[in-house]
């Protein structure tokens, strides 16, 4: 759970007020953090927070009225409920149209399953990295950065060094991926725009980039140390992931063992496509064994 508190509205600069969802839970720390970024009367919202959640509605619209603007259009950071869940209630009960038709809907397309509906009346513009999104007195730059899903994108707005981070990276603790081998690319792209800041989608604002991004750079190699320490200790035998879990995470609780297995088999998942692994399946067990260095897989 974070530890800093983070207020349901707050003018982070000249360009970027942070509206919380004010959707607390253990995925979404305080809530999902939305941004409207710009100076004129029209600007640019990141991400929509969750559906069911009026009091978000509420101080959003309240920010719209206080600032004397509107919403010029909405850019996902993908896919995730927290993050587009709220379109629909924004369009009706923010914007109050009947439907977003006029309001682009931007996000990256899902590369391997089809994008969720957003409602009657409601359709995605698919953007495609590299894409600049243009408002009064800012430029957002989308940058592919796929592994917590297929679809992520962060925004880097220039002018100011800020990066907008969705959940690729947080403002306290660690990420969820779906795929740990683009997840630490996506991790040095971050790295390579060199943010002075970073603005995630749950927690606070991370003023020091360079250092947290390493931070979970230096996290994830070192569990992969620890998986490999253990294949290699056991290099003539395939492991199962539940094997590797009870040599790695010592004196974790057995009803956290599933979980750890999974989070094995999203890093063996990254060893085998840098072929440092071979798998064997029979029938529903996977299990999994090192290949020697300058070694070949004998599969």
């Amino acid at each position: 759970m974070t530890t800093t508190f983070i207020p349901r509205v707050e003018q982070l600069s000249s360009r970027i007020i942070r509206i919380l969802g004010c959707n607390p839970g253990p995925m979404t720390l305080q809530g999902t953090n939305t941004y409207l970024v710009g100076t004129g009367a029209r600007r640019i919202l990141i991400d929509t927070g969750e559906k069911g959640y009026p009091e978000y509605l509420s101080n959003l619209k309240t920010v719209l009225q206080n600032h004397n603007t509107a919403i010029q259009e909405i850019i996902l950071t993908h896919h995730h409920l927290d993050h587009i869940g709220g379109v629909a209630e924004i369009c009706r009960d923010v914007i109050e149209v009947d439907n977003c038709c006029d309001i682009r809907i931007s996000k990256l397309q899902r590369k391997d399953s089809k994008d969720v509906s957003l409602g009657d009346g409601v359709r995605y513009t698919f953007v495609e990295d590299g894409h600049t999104f243009v408002t009064d007195g800012a430029t957002l730059r989308a940058v592919y950065t796929p592994g917590h899903t297929d679809d992520h994108l962060v925004l880097m707005l220039d002018v100011e060094r800020a990066l907008f981070t969705g959940d690729c990276v947080l403002g306290e603790g660690t990420c969820v991926f779906e795929d740990l081998y683009d997840y630490m690319k996506s991790l040095d792209t971050i790295l390579a725009l060199n943010p002075a800041v970073i603005y995630p989608a749950h927690g606070p604002v991370v003023n020091d980039p360079v250092t947290h991004v390493n931070g979970y750079i230096s996290h994830r190699n070192q569990r992969e140390a620890q998986i490999l320490t253990t294949l290699r200790e056991n290099a003539n035998a395939y492991l199962t992931a539940l094997d590797i879990v009870k040599c790695v995470y010592k004196g974790v609780p057995e009803y956290l063992f599933i979980a750890a297995a999974q989070n094995v088999t999203l890093h063996l998942g990254k060893l085998l496509k840098e072929k440092k692994v071979e798998v064997k399946k029979d029938g529903v067990e996977v299990s999994w064994k090192v290949i020697p260095e300058g070694g070949h897989s004998q599969l």
